[in-house]
C-alpha cells in the first residue's frame, strides 16, 4: 500500500465545469489532489455572494469540492444537496446550496478560508480546494476596438461584438497569490491547466503574480488540456495554437503536453452551439521542441441541461471524466518514472 506522503501530487488551476470534470476523474486514483481556483468570478449568484455578502466568489470553489467528495453513502446526499440549485423563493431563487451553506458557514467559524476547509471535512473530500488568492479583485478585458469590460460576466456574455478579439487582460486590483496556491505547484509532479473557458477560468489564474514565476519554475510536467469548443466573446474562431498563444503570453513556453480531443462531436449539439457562433476547437498543433500534443477521445456522451433558474449559459458536451483521467494518469506515470 503506498504510504499517502509517496503518493504522486497533481495540481489542476483552473475553474467551473472544466474543473471539476478533470478532479472527478482522477479522484478514483492513488494521488495526492489540488485544486487551484480562479476567484474573479461576478456572474450569477456569485455576484450575490460577494455583493451581499462581501466574500469572494465561491461556485468555482463548490464544484471543486463536490468533484472531490466522497460519493458514497451519506456523503453521496450531500454531494447532491451542494449541488442543488433553487428554482423558488423570493431572494434565493438561482442560488446553490452549497453558495449559501459556505456563506453561513464563513461567518460561524469567521474567514471563508476555513470554512472552504471545513467544508471539505463535511463532503470528506478526497484532495484540497485552493482559492488562488484572497484578494477581491475583478478581471478586466480590453478589446480590439480599444473598450474595457471591468467584470467577469460582462466578459463571458458580452453585450458586444462576440468576435471581437480581446488583446489585454488584467486583474484590478492587484492580487496576492496564496501561499498555499505557490506551495502546491512546486510541489507537484503534474500541472493540470483546464479546461475551461480561457479568458474566465483559466486565464485569472495566470494573471495572479507569482504564480506564472511558479509554473515556469516547476518541477512537475505541465499539461493543458484543450478545450472541446470555441467561445463566443472569449475565443471566436480559435484554433488550438491560438489558445496557446494566449497561454504563453503569461507562462512562456513552459507547457509539455497539450491534450487534444480526437472524437466526433454530436450533429445535435453543434447544431445547437452553431446558434451561438461556437465550433468546435481545430487541432493544428504539432510536436514541438518543447511540447508534446496527446489525442484521445475524450468527449462524453451526456448533453447537458441546466436548471430553470440558472441565469448562466452552460456548456452542452463536455470531456468524458473517466477518459480524460486514463491519459493524464499516463503523462504522471511517463513523467515520474
Amino acid at each position: 500500500m503506498t504510504n499517502k506522503k509517496d503518493q504522486k501530487r497533481i495540481v489542476c488551476i483552473g475553474g467551473g465545469t472544466g474543473t471539476f470534470v478533470v478532479l472527478r476523474g482522477l479522484k478514483q486514483y492513488p494521488y495526492t489532489l489540488s485544486a487551484i481556483v480562479t476567484m474573479s468570478d461576478s456572474g450569477g449568484s456569485n455576484r450575490r455572494i460577494r455583493d451581499e455578502f462581501g466574500l469572494l466568489p465561491t461556485s468555482d470553489i463548490r464544484q471543486c469540492l463536490v468533484a472531490l467528495s466522497d460519493e458514497n453513502g451519506g456523503a453521496g446526499l450531500l454531494r447532491k444537496l451542494f449541488m442543488y440549485r433553487f428554482e423558488k423563493g423570493t431572494g434565493i431563487a438561482g442560488m446553490t446550496f452549497g453558495n449559501l451553506f459556505m456563506a453561513a458557514l464563513s461567518d460561524i467559524v469567521g474567514s471563508q478560508e476555513e470554512a472552504i476547509r471545513q467544508t471539505g471535512k463535511v463532503l470528506r473530500v478526497k484532495g484540497s480546494v485552493i482559492p488562488v488568492t484572497l484578494t477581491d479583485t475583478n478581471l478586466y478585458a480590453t478589446y480590439e476596438d480599444g473598450h474595457t469590460e471591468t467584470e467577469e460576466h460582462l466578459i463571458d456574455e458580452p453585450t458586444h461584438d462576440g468576435r471581437m478579439p480581446i488583446v489585454d487582460a488584467y486583474l484590478k486590483p492587484t492580487a496576492k497569490p496564496n501561499p498555499e496556491a505557490l506551495a502546491a505547484v512546486r510541489a507537484a509532479d503534474l500541472i493540470v491547466v483546464g479546461p475551461g473557458d480561457l479568458y474566465t477560468s483559466v486565464l485569472p489564474n495566470l494573471l495572479v503574480p507569482g504564480i506564472p514565476e511558479s509554473l515556469k519554475a516547476a518541477k512537475g510536467k505541465l499539461v493543458y488540456v484543450m478545450n472541446l469548443m470555441t467561445k463566443f466573446g472569449q475565443t471566436y474562431n480559435f484554433t488550438a495554437a491560438d489558445h496557446l498563444r494566449v497561454l504563453e503570453k503569461q507562462i512562456g513556453k513552459s507547457i509539455d503536453y497539450v491534450i487534444v480531443n480526437s472524437a466526433k462531436l454530436s450533429p445535435k449539439a453543434l447544431a445547437i452551439y452553431a446558434k451561438y457562433h461556437e465550433v468546435p476547437v481545430v487541432n493544428d498543433l504539432v510536436d514541438t521542441s518543447y511540447y508534446r500534443v496527446e489525442e484521445a477521445e475524450l468527449v462524453g456522451k451526456t448533453l447537458y441541461a441546466k436548471s430553470s433558474s440558472d441565469a448562466l449559459i452552460r456548456s452542452l458536451i463536455r470531456h468524458d471524466s473517466d477518459a480524460l483521467a486514463r491519459v493524464l494518469v499516463s503523462l504522471v506515470e511517463r513523467s515520474t518514472v
